[in-house]
């Protein structure tokens, strides 16, 4: 019942905070985002023995994430990934006090701006691209797809899919995740976004079905090479927002490509 409750809620504020929030309060979850995700991540990090500081990488994640939410940037984006490799690296070179991980813990420290910071940035940009229509829908085919490889895998899930970092998985389950998350977002993008064709509609489906099944592995090998279960436990019954938004990081940046340049 906790589960149940707490997914409700976080769906009504996910609906509230796409369609009815103003630009700057959207951009400022964005940073909510930002901050907590970072928190997480560097929990991890630091559960992986890596001597990761969170000040250094928060302000190089949310710089990057500013960036990319308020396109064009490209030029800003060189000064920001300068200016994070040269904070990030001074500190690690104060804080270290010997040891094989230095090499590591700087390349976790770097990782945020790249893992977080783009594609939430992205999530924004998708928004200003394409209204809230357009973000939802790939909120929709995520949603739609997890839930399609979840239920799919346990009625027919046999055979696994990644057994070494998700056991639970199974190649069943994720091609019902392919078959309702690609559908999803061929019928609903044909209203939400109708200036895209039926074949970039079909390939973009499954792309980011794909991108979203990756990110979910992607953030459960973090989680298993940390030895935790979840991110966090903010969100009762669902773990911490990394949990939550692991497939998004994958398909987002993708997603605003494709939007913006195709």
């Amino acid at each position: 019942m906790t589960r149940v409750l707490s997914g409700a809620v976080l769906i009504a504020l996910t609906v509230a905070a796409v369609w009815l929030s103003s630009d700057y309060v959207f951009r400022a979850i964005g940073i909510g985002l930002i901050v907590v995700a970072v928190n997480e991540f560097v929990t991890l990090a630091r559960a992986s023995d890596l001597e990761v500081s969170f000040l250094p990488v928060l302000i190089a994640t949310a710089l990057t994430f500013g960036i990319v939410s308020r396109p064009p940037g490209n030029a800003l984006m060189e000064v920001a990934l300068m200016a994070a490799l040269l904070a990030i690296g001074l500190v690690a070179l104060g804080s270290w006090r010997g040891g094989p991980n230095a090499l590591a813990s700087v390349s976790a420290s770097l990782f945020p701006a790249l893992y977080l910071g783009l594609p939430i940035g992205a999530l924004v940009a998708i928004r200003g691209v394409s209204g809230s229509r357009g973000l939802f829908l790939l909120m929709l085919t995520v949603m739609v797809s997890d839930t399609g490889q979840y239920y799919s895998g346990r009625l027919f899930g046999r055979r696994p899919l990644a057994p070494t970092v998700s056991p639970k998985k199974t190649m069943e389950g994720a091609i019902g995740g392919f078959v309702f998350g690609t559908a999803l977002f061929v019928i609903v993008g044909a209203w939400w976004l109708p200036a895209m064709p039926l074949p970039l509609r079909v390939g973009l489906g499954l792309t980011l079905v794909a991108l979203g099944i990756a990110g979910d592995l992607f953030e459960s090998m973090l989680k298993r090479s940390a030895g935790v279960k979840d991110s966090s436990a903010l969100i009762p019954g669902h773990g911490g927002v990394l949990d939550r938004i692991d497939a998004l990081l994958f398909a987002a940046p993708v997603y605003y490509i494709v939007l913006k340049y195709v």
